[in-house]
């Protein structure tokens, strides 16, 4: 038996995660957080990485990476570390969450001539999170520091350069690579002129690993494998294929699908990331998700549990009551000034549990929404991975297969990203055409069965109430 470690690198903590590279068994876990990462929640996300490095070593203290012969590397998407000629970091670390940019990605889209361009050059528009966004708003905001970059790494791709030592080769992997807004998963190059575009000249960039191949060694032996980003990480450890979808519902709904190829949407509502073993994640988001839920709860006086319970004492369809859930806005569909909509309002209707289930049941329909936006650019979604805050109150495990029409996977409680960063370890370890079978333990799946007919029930009676209120998307 050989052991790999998993190391995952979110914007509060670092979790390792040590694995079986056989069976994907855990033998041991530990977290612990970033030095000065309360400074992260603020509304300016940034922080110095050597916390990163900090709270890796004390994750990583009494044994924990005893035996392991391989380590991979997850860390959050889209930040950016910049570096001056000689391997100094010029500033600290600009993360996902830095809401300074959103002018920046504007500028960004305009210039090379709308989200299709974009879509075509790159596979996705820039957001305010993009790393090619930050560095436009680098150069906008802090020309000193935006002059003396010479490389551009992402958080994985620092970390790893930091546990093989600092040698002169800089590494990522393709599913980092395709959300920083200047490489393409579609064709699998760099457009360094996009990157140019952004930060007012060039930059070197990491070299783009195959996912099985290997980043090098540490001094002390240990073999580092390409890393990724979370969300390919989470998917990798969760075990997804082509034809299923992750659904994250946090503050937003995500939906990442595996595909076989890169979906070019000119519209920019999908979005082609590349994903950890060769294949494609087109990924949709809608804004209302578990915000929905909180916001009804606290109307409801209640909180998320006891809205759960609430709605399991209403019946399909709500008793009539249809909750469009644009509460701030939407993104899919478009509908960035709207405002949600509760139709259907009786005597009869008017009762806690009704309105409590008409807001998980339209937040689902937004989800489904987005799924059928999938499958009409051709991806196929036969099954649905659910996560996040919300996935874990019963009402929405209930009634989501119905609203979703597929059966619904709920995972165990577990620390997936940093599971799928030892799998991907244990793949370059092995040196084999495809990662290591390691099966999902204790998931749940739940088939709606008979009664998907109830959800395309609830689907038309929301469609005619958005229909009603949304001209617009006729």
């Amino acid at each position: 038996m050989a052991i790999s470690a998993g190391i995952d690198c979110s914007t509060q903590n670092t979790r390792i995660v040590v694995c079986d590279t056989d069976t994907g068994a855990v033998l041991r876990e530990s977290r612990a957080p970033h030095p000065g990462a309360a400074a992260a929640g603020s509304s300016v996300a940034e922080i110095d990485p050597q916390s990163w490095l900090r709270s890796l070593g004390a994750a990583a203290d009494g044994g924990m990476l005893e035996g392991v012969r391989a380590i991979g590397v997850s860390a959050q998407q889209q930040g950016v570390l910049v570096q001056d000629a000689g391997g100094v970091l010029v500033r600290p670390a600009l993360l996902r969450a830095d809401p300074r940019a959103a002018g920046a990605a504007a500028h960004l889209v305009s210039e090379l001539g709308g989200p299709g361009a974009w879509a075509e050059a790159v596979g996705g528009v820039p957001t305010t999170g993009s790393t090619v966004a930050k560095l436009r708003w680098l150069a906008e905001h802090e020309p000193m520091s935006a002059h003396r970059v010479a490389e551009v790494l992402l958080p994985h791709d620092w970390l790893v350069w930091q546990l093989l030592g600092h040698p002169a080769r800089r590494t990522t992997d393709r599913g980092d690579a395709s959300g920083t807004g200047y490489w393409s998963s579609a064709t699998g190059r760099y457009r360094g002129d996009l990157l140019t575009l952004a930060l007012g000249h060039e930059a070197a960039v990491p070299e783009v690993l195959d996912p099985s191949e290997a980043a090098g060694h540490s001094p002390e032996g240990l073999l580092i494998s390409a890393g990724t980003g979370s969300t390919m990480a989470t998917m990798l450890g969760l075990g997804l294929e082509p034809g299923d979808a992750m659904v994250s519902l946090g503050s937003n709904g995500t939906i990442h699908a595996v595909h076989d190829k890169a979906v070019i949407d000119p519209s920019g509502m999908v979005t082609s990331f590349a994903d950890a073993t060769g294949r494609h994640l087109p990924q949709v988001t809608t804004l209302n998700a578990a915000r929905v839920l909180q916001a009804t709860a606290e109307l409801l006086r209640t909180d998320a549990s006891g809205l759960s319970d609430l709605a399991l004492r209403s019946t399909p369809g709500s008793y009539g009551l249809v909750l469009l859930p644009y509460l701030e806005g939407e993104r899919t569909p478009r509908l960035p000034h709207a405002a949600g909509t509760l139709a259907g309002l009786r005597i009869e209707s008017m009762r806690p549990e009704h309105l409590a289930r008409a807001a998980v049941e339209g937040m689902l329909c937004g989800l489904a929404d987005a799924l059928d936006v999938l499958r009409d650019h051709g991806v196929t979604v036969r099954r649905v991975f659910l996560t996040g805050s919300a996935g874990r109150l019963a009402a929405v495990q209930s009634i989501a297969p119905l609203i979703l029409g597929v059966p619904v996977v709920v995972p165990a409680p577990g620390d997936y990203a940093a599971i799928g960063a030892a799998r991907q370890a244990a793949w370059a370890l092995a040196d084999t055409a495809l990662p290591p079978a390691w099966p999902l333990r204790d998931a749940v799946t739940i088939d709606p069965g008979e009664d998907v007919s109830v959800g395309r029930a609830i689907r038309q009676q929301f469609a005619a109430v958005r229909a009603q209120a949304h001209p617009e998307l006729s």
